[in-house]
């Protein structure tokens, strides 16, 4: 069946992996003490010693809703004055533009707070892509392995699971969101080191996905 609606993963599938580890992450990092120090309602959900707290859960890379939306925060501050560009895989603006105005309906589900993903798409080189998408999703509607986060996000948006694509580069996400009645499709990019699954339907970036989808492509 052809998807009405896709659904997609930032980190690995829009965005290399090296930008959120080689940018994001040391730029929250450097400045975490001073937003402790700040006192933060956002700090509320974090245990005592809090900035160790917080830099263990970093170290681990934990999907911690308190932890995502700090990071959210000060990542805020890095977009807002220009320390910080998004980077988007080359083929993804162009692909999401020819599948919006085709109207399929978009949505982002991501372990990233719902707030870092507007701010990531809404300062990419590509422009302001955020209107593009329909809806956004973080671990607030539940674990990204979860099949049960895959059935509320398509109830939740009204459309039917099996018209439903979800695109991500983990497997086990991939997993819960077939368990739960999605299409699949696995991104492996090169530049990522991704391992192809073989449970899954695979993609070499979005123009691929549209190919195998019968979705608009370039």
């Amino acid at each position: 069946m052809k998807p009405a609606a896709i659904l997609t993963d930032i980190e690995g599938t829009t965005t290399p992996v090296a930008f959120v580890h080689r940018v994001l992450f040391p730029y929250a990092r450097a400045r975490m003490a001073e937003f402790v120090a700040s006192g933060h309602a956002a700090l509320a959900d974090v245990p005592e010693p809090r900035l160790e707290t917080l830099l263990g859960w970093m170290d681990r890379d934990e999907k911690i809703t308190a932890l995502k939306t700090i990071q959210g925060i000060i990542w805020e501050d890095g977009y807002k004055s220009g320390a910080i560009t998004a980077e988007l895989y080359a083929d993804v603006p162009p692909a999401l533009r020819r599948w919006a105005r085709a109207g399929l309906r978009l949505f982002v589900y991501s372990s990233g707070s719902v707030p870092a993903q507007k701010l990531l798409f809404g300062h990419t080189p590509a422009g302001d892509l955020t209107r593009l998408f329909q809806a956004y999703f973080d671990t607030r509607v539940g674990p990204k392995r979860e099949t049960a986060s895959y059935a509320d996000i398509a109830r939740g948006v009204n459309v039917r699971p099996e018209e439903l694509l979800f695109l991500s580069d983990i497997e086990a996400e991939l997993d819960a969101a077939k368990a739960s009645g999605l299409q699949t499709c696995q991104l492996v990019r090169a530049a990522d080191g991704t391992v192809a699954s073989a449970r899954h339907e695979t993609a070499k970036d979005f123009d691929d996905v549209a190919r195998k989808f019968g979705l608009p492509h370039g």
